[in-house]
């Protein structure tokens, strides 16, 4: 079965960490595709920060 899990920066974790504790669990074999993108979030305080989402395709 092919599965799809999403991974979003919060304001207390990143995506990119938590990724890879993901990825750790996987064999190679079960990886088909690792998508990322970035956006600008604008805070209350007219602050912009980035923000990523990473999309881990595998089997499981």
């Amino acid at each position: 079965m092919i599965q799809v899990k999403e991974f979003l920066d919060t304001d207390m974790s990143l995506a990119e960490k938590r990724v890879n504790e993901f990825l750790a669990e996987l064999n190679d074999d079960q990886v088909i595709n690792i998508c990322y993108g970035s956006i600008n979030k604008v805070t209350p305080t007219k602050l912009s920060e980035q923000r990523s989402a990473i999309l881990v395709v595998y089997k499981k």
